[in-house]
């Protein structure tokens, strides 16, 4: 641990959450979150209307998350912010403000890939959880991404594994609009899913080749499988919601832990860390429980505040960032597609 006071003002604005937080060596001292609902009657995340509700956000998240850590701007050490991947517009507002107040208070200015942070939250300094030892596998699972990644350091990670097609939560949100959901859905089918039988239906897992995914065939069998049984009786969904929602977690999560069973395999790494939003699904977090005790896995669940997006995980990206003084150039730009 350094002997002087290392500040990183995080700033996250890759999709539809503005959020500001304040690492005092690699320990979170605010971590804010405005979350934009005018997306819910849309059905899903509306680009232009986020972008804009980022510029209405963003000065005073900041100024909540500097005024909750007690920390006046002039004693910041950097500024971190994602640059990628995400929605343009919406990390346009995060990396020009970055920026401009790092340019502003003549303090280095670092950028984090949103993905490499989720994998990173792990490391934040928090007391009753452990750390991963290197090398580890993580699985990032999200709205937009589905990968297994192997770590062997801090910000040497290589894919071995992703979608070929959707992400595990577009998996989710769509089953859960298909049954007549609101948005977000994936919450509501894990909720649901909690009180219903997941053996009560079949649904097909894909079959692809080595460690990647894909999910696009299996919402179109639940929508088939819909379409079918309430054609046969239009009440169908509302007398078997649970169970639907159940069997369809069910067949989710079996899809996830049969290519992670076989990465742990295949690399000989049994330590296993999640990340992004879908790693909140209470089903999933019971499966590698479950691993831990059947297969002698090592698994790293992260607390709930750091699987949704949040900047308290691009702070620690940034804090590990700081330490090796690998800094960004003002001219940097933001990137919509961003691999690492």
């Amino acid at each position: 641990m350094p002997d002087q006071k290392i500040n990183i003002l995080a700033i996250e604005s890759s999709c539809d959450d503005t959020a500001a937080a304040v690492l005092c060596n690699g320990k979170i001292l605010s971590n804010i979150v405005a979350t934009q609902e005018v997306h819910q009657q849309y059905g899903g995340v509306v680009p232009e209307l986020a972008s804009r509700a980022h510029q209405q956000n963003i000065v005073p998240v900041i100024h909540q998350a500097l005024a909750k850590a007690n920390i006046d701007k002039k004693d910041v050490s950097a500024i971190a912010f994602t640059r990628g991947p995400g929605l343009m517009g919406s990390l346009l507002v995060g990396t020009s403000f970055a920026k401009s107040l790092a340019m502003g208070l003549n303090i280095p200015l670092i950028e984090v890939n949103h993905m490499q942070a989720h994998i990173l939250a792990h490391f934040i300094e928090e007391d009753g959880f452990d750390k991963p030892e290197f090398p580890f596998l993580a699985m990032t699972i999200s709205g937009g991404h589905t990968q297994i990644v192997r770590v062997t350091d801090y910000f040497k990670m290589e894919v071995i594994g992703e979608t070929t097609d959707d992400a595990v939560g577009e998996a989710f949100d769509k089953s859960a609009k298909i049954l007549g959901l609101p948005y977000p859905g994936g919450p509501l089918v894990d909720k649901y899913s909690k009180e219903g039988n997941p053996k009560a239906f079949k649904f097909p897992k894909p079959r692809v080749d080595g460690l990647n995914f894909s999910f696009s065939g299996f919402k179109t069998a639940v929508l088939y499988f819909v379409q079918r049984e309430t054609k046969k009786d239009p009440d169908f969904i509302e007398k078997n919601l649970k169970d639907i929602c159940a069997s369809i977690q069910y067949t989710i999560i079996g899809i996830l832990m049969d290519k992670l069973k076989k990465a742990v395999q295949e690399t000989g790494i049994n330590q296993v860390a999640i990340g992004g939003g879908v790693s909140a699904n209470s089903g999933i977090r019971q499966a590698l429980r479950d691993a831990e005790k059947k297969w002698g896995w090592k698994c790293y669940i992260p607390k709930f505040e750091y699987t949704t997006d949040n900047a308290a995980m691009i702070g620690i990206a940034g804090y590990h960032k700081y330490l090796k003084e690998d800094f960004a150039d003002y001219s940097i730009t933001a990137q919509s597609r961003y691999k690492f």
